[in-house]
């Protein structure tokens, strides 16, 4: 959402009767009424140098590009990426910038991150781009192929990486673990989990810290103005998570901590010292419950920079489509989040507090004193329409006394 003008930007996906011609389009629209604003929406086009679609340039296609990161506004632009649709190929992780003038679209910038090999798509478990106090965006990719550190060209695609953006979207710095190959290689995606804002310092170097990590469970944290280019000995620090817990989620950092929840572990807790810009590598504290797949991106809520800290948290492991364990309701948890041992309620305590059934890769949004959580109501996995409410917003507050 851009605050300034309050409109709402999403991106929807359509085909026509025939099933031959796919559109996604980029829509502003008034929160206030769900209308459109004027010069909306935008068909989404693109092309890039590059021999991956077999010449010198390369097409963005509607079809088989999966919009599954969310979005951000900075800059003016709202930023849209792409990743694929169970990884048919052909497809890239494409990123895309437009400006919006309040009548019409603009597109400002794109960028192939894998022009000449394909893959390396732009997913992260859902999360969206992060962004510094310079307004450059921070983003990892998937599975593809890697020549950034080559010689001779071409030395521009960058699978299994961590990026740094301009609002343009040049690529200013990037980060590739020493284990790239291999993660292209054994589906072991880099770019499977967020990437998040740890600290902007007010001074010294450096400025920016980011921290991110994928299936393999090992969570990298970076020099955000150099990235270090590739290899593990660049980063500034990189360990394991939770034994074989893969990230699928973006972590939430608070009061000097950073809270993260890998697959099929608990919430942890990570301290982090501002005399050393390091993480302790023990979690300092845990949740009793663990989350299955595909983990969660825990949500904060505070009263101010260091009071009253709540860590909200979603199992959407049962999310019901096939590849599901079950279908059943997402279940929001409340830990304080100076122990994460101390759960203060769930919302399976009580039948009447129960959300409707749960959604992958779903984040509790805490505004105006609540939380609120997305589902697909009573729908089992069907199409639209195969139960009587597809589709439930649940908002949790205080109760009356």
């Amino acid at each position: 959402m851009d605050p300034s003008t309050i409109t709402l930007y999403v991106v929807s996906k359509s085909m026509d009767s025939s099933g031959a011609n796919f559109y996604q389009r980029l829509h502003a629209i008034d929160p206030a009424t769900g209308n459109e604003k004027p010069g909306s929406p935008e068909s989404i086009a693109a092309t890039f140098p590059g021999t991956g679609d077999g010449a010198s340039t390369d097409t963005f296609s509607p079809r088989q590009q999966n919009q599954r990161p969310g979005l951000v506004f900075a800059n003016g632009n709202v930023y849209v990426a792409w990743s694929s649709h169970e990884d048919w190929p052909p497809y890239y992780g494409w990123i895309v910038g437009y400006s919006y003038n309040g009548s019409s679209f603009t597109q400002t910038a794109a960028l192939n991150v894998t022009p000449n090999v394909q893959w390396g798509g732009i997913w992260m478990g859902g999360g969206a781009p992060a962004v510094d106090s310079n307004g450059r965006l921070y983003l990892l990719t998937g599975n593809g192929g890697f020549d950034a550190n080559s010689g001779s060209a071409p030395n521009n695609d960058y699978g299994d990486s961590f990026l740094q953006l301009t609002s343009s979207l040049g690529i200013t710095s990037w980060f590739t673990p020493s284990d790239q190959l291999a993660d292209d290689q054994h589906d072991q995606d880099f770019g499977s989990g967020g990437a998040a804002i740890v600290l902007n310092l007010a001074s010294g170097s450096p400025q920016h810290l980011v921290v991110g990590g994928g299936k393999d469970g090992t969570l990298y944290l970076l020099n955000g103005d150099t990235m270090g280019g590739y290899g593990d000995g660049n980063a500034l620090q990189y360990f394991a998570l939770a034994q074989g817990s893969g990230m699928y989620s973006t972590g939430a950092f608070w009061s000097n901590t950073l809270y993260v929840a890998p697959s099929n572990s608990a919430l942890l807790a990570y301290s982090f010292s501002t005399a050393t810009n390091l993480f302790t590598t023990s979690p300092s504290s845990q949740s009793a419950a663990s989350y299955g797949f595909p983990g969660m991106s825990p949500s904060v809520s505070a009263s101010g920079a260091g009071s009253n800290g709540i860590v909200w948290g979603l199992d959407n492991s049962q999310y019901c489509t096939p590849s599901s364990p079950g279908c059943g309701p997402a279940v929001l948890h409340a830990y304080d989040a100076t122990n994460l041992a101390t759960e203060l309620w769930n919302s399976s305590m009580v039948a009447g507090d129960a959300a409707g059934n749960a959604v992958k890769f779903t984040v509790p949004t805490v505004a105006n004193g609540k939380v609120y959580v997305g589902t697909r109501g009573n729908n089992t996995g069907g199409a639209y329409g195969s139960t009587t409410l597809s589709g439930e917003l649940d908002v949790y507050g205080l109760k009356p006394n």
